[in-house]
């Protein structure tokens, strides 16, 4: 049933549709459907699946094996072996482990590989839900901004035909019309980074969510949230460490690497395999004439015992590098431990200074709004001009570009938190 889900998965990734589309969607839609799809996220679940089996290939020595074939074969003189065994018409045999201490570790190192990958999947899987987060607000970003830079773009080109007509009329210098036609020139640069960025940003959402190369995904207009911050760093550290797939990945691993060398170790111990033959003779190949007694029928029944007597030093050699690794990997387990704890904390100082840098961005926006309310009322009253006026909604989009980025690093800084603490995907509404 696994398998034919996987299937169904992997055929879901090819072509929707000939011809490139645009699809809108939440950011809650946008991850669940990039967990379901993302070919990064079916590649690690085929990776699962393969190491999953390799427990049943490692169990396999333990099942029986066997095989019939035939030995039949001219004989001149006393019968000679056939691969061990007299010519025979037909002949079977069966064997498997009764006793391998190597291969039980093996297959218990094989358990721990395939928990590692179940971890190894889930880590890929918050690496493409915060990827796929972060697309999605670059896309929301660059909307919001493009409708506010095209608007200030339409304020530009008023000051510019106003000073223009002042220049005509003498009332102006001319430099002031070349200034601003750089300040709209500046304005329409803006706006067109702005459309590459959105589009950028969309193409790879829809990548990330198992479309086609072509096709767009937008960002809904609908309301969303990502929750706050836990107040209690201390405890924040703690979930990110018990949560994190890296650490549990890393852990199984080591203790994977440990069942190696004991695996490695084991190899210094007898192993005893079972052995049933069976074989029916001819009584033409010359067998009854140089034997006392011959029977057509034969079978045995019994064990393998191998002891090992001189192993040389190969696995002592074998046991000190894997040895080195599983040290290896103890200091990596510990740098990953410091860098989440670290992590934790740069995130709870990123969220602190977005939320400065929002409160600062709103008051500015604030004060931009009422300096245009009043350039508006004294408009009215014939004591400001047109402008003016523009010049103070150029100033208002400024502030609003800036209260825009200070809120979508505000979302960023809340979804690396959620990243770390292990709670990304249920922090999103």
């Amino acid at each position: 049933m696994r398998t034919f889900c996987l299937v169904a998965v992997v055929a879901s990734l090819a072509p929707i549709a000939a011809v490139a589309e645009t699809y809108t969607v939440t950011m809650k839609q946008a991850v669940e459907q990039g967990l379901a799809r993302n070919p990064d996220v079916v590649l690690a679940k085929l990776d699962e699946l393969k190491a999953t089996q390799g427990i049943r290939v490692a169990q396999d020595p333990f099942y029986p094996h066997g095989g019939v074939g035939s030995g039949l074969a001219y004989n001149n003189g006393m019968p000679l072996s056939i691969e061990g065994s007299a010519p025979a018409i037909i002949q079977g045999k069966v064997n498997e482990y009764l006793f391998n201490q190597p291969q039980h570790y093996a297959i218990q190192q094989q358990r721990e590989l395939a928990k590692g990958a179940t971890f190894a999947t889930a880590q890929k899987r918050d690496e493409i839900a915060f990827q796929i987060a972060s697309f999605y607000l670059d896309a929301d970003r660059a909307n919001r901004l493009i409708e506010t830079a095209r608007n200030q773009i339409g304020s530009f080109q008023k000051v510019l035909d106003t000073i223009q007509a002042r220049v005509d009329e003498g009332r102006e210098l001319p430099i002031e019309v070349q200034q601003a036609r750089l300040n709209l020139a500046r304005a329409r640069v803006r706006l067109s980074n702005l459309e590459i960025d959105r589009d950028a940003a969309e193409r790879n959402l829809a990548l990330a969510l198992g479309y086609r190369a072509g096709d767009l995904v937008a960002p809904s207009t609908a309301e969303r949230v990502i929750a706050g911050a836990p107040a209690d760093e201390a405890a924040a550290v703690q979930a990110a460490l018990a949560a994190s797939s890296e650490i549990k990945r890393l852990e199984s691993t080591l203790v994977a690497k440990g069942l190696e060398i004991k695996s490695t170790e084991a190899r210094k111990l007898p192993q005893v395999d079972l052995v049933a033959q069976y074989a029916l003779f001819a009584e033409y190949n010359g067998l009854n004439q140089y034997f006392a007694k011959f029977q057509r029928n034969n079978g045995e029944l019994g064990a393998s015992i191998q002891m090992p007597l001189f192993m040389g030093s190969g696995i002592k050699a074998a046991v000190a590098q894997m040895d080195t690794d599983r040290q290896h990997l103890r200091v990596e387990l510990q740098s990953t431990k410091d860098k989440i704890a670290m992590n934790v904390h740069q995130s709870y100082q990123g969220i602190d200074r977005a939320k400065l840098a929002g409160d600062l961005a709103k008051e500015d926006l604030d004060l931009a709004r009422e300096r245009l309310t009043l350039v508006l009322d004294q408009l009215n009253d014939g004591r400001a001009t047109l402008r003016e006026v523009e010049q103070a909604r150029i100033d208002e989009s400024e502030k609003w570009i800036a209260f825009y980025d200070a809120q979508f690093n505000q979302e960023k800084a809340r979804l690396e938190l959620s990243r770390q603490t292990g709670n990304l995907v249920a922090s999103i509404q």
